[in-house]
């Protein structure tokens, strides 16, 4: 690999490794660095979602994850095991809100229902400079090839997170369902 263009976080949510590594495959062929985060508990979200895991050259981050009615799907734990204080349902709007801290950063939340306007809007009050996600449920594969595209198109053809995202939302009608939502404007 060359020297990369770009530092992604690649955040893997339960039951989403098979996804994962083919992004992470695909976008270093593309040049990009990408760092693995493995959530196997939401102590772990909760580190990505406030920044105090994330490299500070991060520039882009992927949410490969299942999602449900607008919400992370988080793992379920045994009582036991849980940390003191720690949430134990999934991650919509208000347990985002509690976290967040990613100043100017891009999300790409590629899960089912993600792209949901109150679950975006968290992200946005939380710093977001951009967050993209599908408001209704992909087909497994048409969510992967949604990431491929997109950041082939940021890589490679050096566009715009505005006209990646029309480019690759134009691949398949299965796509139509992704949403862009921007600091200064409202959902696309």
């Amino acid at each position: 690999m060359s020297k990369p263009v770009m530092s992604i976080a690649l955040v893997c949510g339960p039951d989403s490794d098979m996804e994962a590594n083919a992004i992470r495959a695909t976008l270093e062929s593309f040049d990009a660095r990408v760092i693995t985060y493995w959530i196997g508990r939401p102590s772990d979200l909760i580190d990505i979602l406030s920044g105090k895991d994330l490299y500070s050259d991060t520039d882009f981050i992927i949410f490969s994850f299942h999602g449900d009615e607008g919400k992370f799907v988080m793992p379920e734990l045994d009582e036991s095991v849980y940390e003191e204080d720690e949430p134990r349902e999934d991650f919509g709007p208000d347990e985002v809100a509690r976290f967040i801290n990613l100043p100017g950063k891009v999300v790409l939340a590629n899960g089912c229902s993600l792209g949901d306007p109150k679950l975006a809007q968290t992200f946005l009050n939380g710093g977001c400079r951009t967050y993209i996600g599908p408001d209704d449920y992909p087909y497994g594969s048409s969510a992967l090839m949604f990431v491929v595209r997109y950041f082939y198109e940021i890589l490679h053809n050096k566009k715009s997170v505005q006209e990646a995202f029309v480019l690759a939302k134009a691949m398949d009608e299965e796509l139509e369902m992704y949403r862009i939502y921007e600091q200064e404007s409202a959902a696309q």
